[in-house]
């Protein structure tokens, strides 16, 4: 998530300027590629890139067609590194497959700036679709790179100018949102075809540290590198942990009899409860447990867990096993931590798996593909 919200900062930084700035997207792949669909890298005309779509080996060739795009109409650049020789002669892949990437020149007041769209989602803490044209064949009114953009509200812009495809795209974006995952499509025209990348976008992890104690800090520091989102709450309310953790989006000074009334949750929070104070953390998971939230840890022994939910049953009744199930105590993937930062480390590796419905186990023993593979989806449109 930094490199997301890296790559729309220095867009906003750059947004007012005459120079023009190009986008470059992973828009799809074929086989094993380092980066998914959705990558991004941004380039200034002063020659600053943000972002990475491959290990470091197209970056440059990209960058020399931005320079050649004197017209500043899109295009899209397919990198094949399927053969043996590419090792030595190509770019050094040897991935053995294959990568679209679609570079734009970005229109700073476009109603479909993908930048722009993304930016609004984590603003708002919503999710949305950006359905982004990358391959047009046969004699079909749609431009390449055009795109349709629809928001978790409903509110839809599109500069796509086949007004049956954007009905088609809206109609589809529904199944993208239905199962939170980006998907691809082809669209069968009687004249002709085009392929589409509908991506599903995500707002910011929402990360709820529940004390501020200086084992805290490194989980703060850590969840904030990867950009997310970040509140301290501090139930001993002391002020000086508004310095200890100046690097967050916020730090609450709060108690236990007003704590459930500064707590706001959506399908994105996720909570971590460290006060190291028995009555503490009983209060804030008596608040969490009930809630919608997505993850919910809580560091300390399995037997005080144990006894803090037994303590929970009978105060406040039997919790079902399902808002047990997103409990995780003790918290953290087993990776030996025994430090404040490898137990942040392993911490933060719990909550990704979480994010990505993953186990957290060794990739070397998986024996499915590390990325999930969309197939296309053919519709035809008369």
């Amino acid at each position: 998530m930094k490199e997301i919200t890296s790559i729309i900062q220095t867009f906003l930084n750059n947004n007012n300027k005459t120079e023009p700035l190009f986008l470059a997207t992973v828009v799809n792949v074929q086989g094993s590629t380092y980066r998914q669909p959705g990558a991004r890298m941004l380039i200034t005309a002063s020659g600053e890139v943000v972002g990475t779509i491959s290990g470091g080996c197209l970056e440059n060739d990209v960058i020399e067609h931005t320079r050649l795009m004197i017209d500043k109409k899109a295009k899209v650049i397919t990198y094949d590194t399927n053969a043996e020789e590419d090792i030595i002669w190509g770019f050094g892949l040897g991935c053995n497959g294959v990568v679209d990437i679609l570079i734009e020149c970005l229109e700073p007041d476009s109603l479909v700036n993908p930048l722009l769209f993304i930016h609004q989602c984590f603003q708002e803490q919503t999710t949305g679709i950006i359905a982004t044209v990358f391959q047009v064949e046969g004699d079909v009114n749609v431009e390449l790179g055009s795109k349709l953009t629809l928001s978790n509200d409903g509110n839809i812009n599109s500069n796509i100018a086949a007004s049956n495809l954007q009905q088609a795209l809206i109609k589809d974006s529904q199944e993208v949102f239905k199962n939170q995952c980006s998907s691809f499509y082809k669209y069968q025209f009687p004249s002709g075809e085009v392929q589409v990348l509908i991506e599903f976008i995500q707002p910011l992890p929402n990360l709820m540290i529940f004390g501020a104690g200086r084992d805290a800090v490194p989980l703060a520091e850590l969840a904030k590198y990867l950009g997310w989102l970040v509140k301290v709450f501090d139930l001993r309310a002391i002020e000086t942990s508004q310095e200890r953790f100046s690097m967050v989006d916020e730090v609450i000074l709060t108690r236990r009899e007003i704590i459930h009334q500064q707590v706001a949750i959506n399908d994105y929070t996720v909570a971590v409860v460290m006060t190291h104070n028995y009555f503490d953390d009983w209060e804030v998971l008596k608040l969490l447990i009930p809630s919608q939230i997505k993850y919910l840890g809580c560091l300390g022994s399995k037997k005080r867990t144990e006894k803090l939910l037994i303590d929970l049953q009978e105060n406040v009744g039997n919790i079902s096993q399902q808002k047990l199930d997103k409990l995780y105590a003790p918290i953290g993937l087993d990776i030996g931590a025994d430090t404040p930062e490898t137990i942040a480390v392993a911490i933060i590796a719990e909550i990704q798996a979480i994010f990505k419905n993953r186990n957290g186990g060794f990739l070397k023993h998986r024996t499915q593909p590390i990325n999930q593979k969309n197939k296309m989806e053919a519709v035809k449109i008369d």
